[in-house]
Parts: structure tokens; C-alpha cells; sequence
């Protein structure tokens, strides 16, 4: 694994647990609110993988869980082997992706290696190009998509970073029909800062009123619908 840098200590990556996070260094994206740039391109320190590990065997007991996250985690052929150590060690794995390689959740689907994943659906089908800076194919997220819903792992979520520039009402009926099915979904608004790609006052976020109208549209094909992180 391919690792640019680990949060030891976090209560918000994976619900309901005590985990750590190991951020996997590169992404096929480019995604113009991205908060995470310095991962995508790979070109962090990266850290060891047997030294995660080493300090993962040292938390048994104190931590119960590890998050996947990115850059992109799935771009990483040894990203199966990589979680077979970690449920070696009894941890419960979360998996944060974009749902561009389906090919790889099916993988992990089939040897049962994932206790919970969020796809990060970055905006409508129309969008997504424009946003994430690549010709990125939304069949190949929407596979994905239909794999959660579908049920091929126990717990998941899908959730957007809601940037006002790629997010209204229209996006969300259309993602309200590109999610119907799915059992949970949250919105958590843009924050600008100075590490995107675009840098500060390009981008913007929405209000917490336009939020909630958005949630609503949305609750019509969606069993729960939850704004994260807003007061």
C-alpha cells in the first residue's frame, strides 16, 4: 500500500467507533473542492505500510476500528491484502471511495473484507466531468452505486460535499433517481480553504436552509437523509 498519512485517534471517520484513519496516497480525480490535494497526486512522504501496521497491533483493544481513506484507496491492487491484515488484527474496516473501480468492490465484496463503505457521489451525472477534472466514466459509479444498494456489503452510506457552483435543486431530483433504493445519504456542506485546487473564493457552499430543501427532495427516494457537520 501506497500510504500518505494516518490519523492515530478519530471519532468522526467511522460511525459509531474508536479508529484510526490510513490515508492511501493518489487519486484518479481531480476534484476541484478536493481538501485532501496534497494526496492526490502522490507526491506526499509516504509511510510504511509495516509501520501502520506495527502501530495498529500496538492499539488493539484501545481502537476498534480502521477507515480506508484517500487519495483513492481502490486504485491500489494491494489494497485486499493490505485488509486482510487489518482483520487479522480484528479490526473493523471502512472503506471511503469515489465508486470508479467497481471491479475492486467486487473484489472485496466477494471475501467479505469490508464492514462498512461511503461512496462519495460528487455531484449529478452531468456534472461530474466538469467537477472532477477527468473524463470519468459515471457508468462505472453507478455500478458501484447499485452494488451498495444492492446489499453486496452490511453497512453503507453515500454522501456529497455540496459545493453551490455544482449542487441546486435540480442536482438533487436527479440524484434523488440515481440513489432511489438507498438506505442512507449525507450532506455535508463545501468549506473553503486554501489547500483545494481552485484556492479561496472560487468555490462556495450552501446554506443550512437550503440544505435542509435539498434533504427534503431528496427523502422522497432515499430512506434517511442527514445534513453532517452543520450546526
Amino acid at each position: 500500500m501506497h500510504i500518505g498519512g494516518i490519523e492515530r485517534n478519530t471519532l468522526l471517520d467511522y460511525p459509531g467507533r474508536v479508529a484510526a484513519t490510513v490515508f492511501a496516497a493518489g487519486c484518479n480525480l481531480r476534484c476541484l473542492f478536493c481538501q485532501n490535494s496534497s494526496l492526490v497526486d502522490g507526491v506526499v512522504q509516504e509511510i510504511r505500510e509495516e509501520d501502520v501496521l506495527g502501530f495498529l497491533e500496538s492499539r488493539k483493544g484501545k481502537l476498534s476500528g480502521v477507515c480506508i481513506s484517500g487519495g483513492e484507496p481502490t486504485l491500489q491492487p494491494d489494497l485486499p491484502d493490505f485488509i486482510r491484515k487489518l482483520k487479522e488484527m480484528d479490526y473493523k474496516v471502512k472503506l471511503d471511495t469515489n465508486g470508479s473501480y467497481p471491479e475492486m468492490l467486487k473484489t472485496l465484496a466477494d471475501e467479505k473484507l469490508i464492514d462498512y463503505i461511503a461512496i462519495d457521489i460528487k455531484t449529478d451525472k452531468a456534472l461530474y466531468r466538469r467537477l472532477c477534472s477527468v473524463d470519468i466514466d459515471t457508468d462505472k459509479v453507478e455500478e458501484s452505486i447499485r452494488m451498495l444498494i444492492d446489499g453486496r456489503f452490511p453497512e453503507y452510506e453515500f454522501r456529497t460535499t455540496v459545493v453551490a457552483e455544482y449542487y441546486d435543486e435540480n442536482v438533487a431530483e436527479h440524484l434523488a433517481e440515481w440513489l432511489a433504493g438507498a438506505k442512507k445519504y449525507y450532506l455535508q456542506n463545501f468549506v473553503d480553504t486554501n489547500t483545494t485546487f481552485v484556492g479561496r473564493g472560487v468555490l462556495h457552499g450552501r446554506t443550512k436552509e437550503e440544505l435542509e430543501g435539498y434533504a427534503d427532495i431528496l427523502r422522497k427516494t432515499i430512506s434517511e437523509v442527514s445534513l453532517r457537520g452543520i450546526d
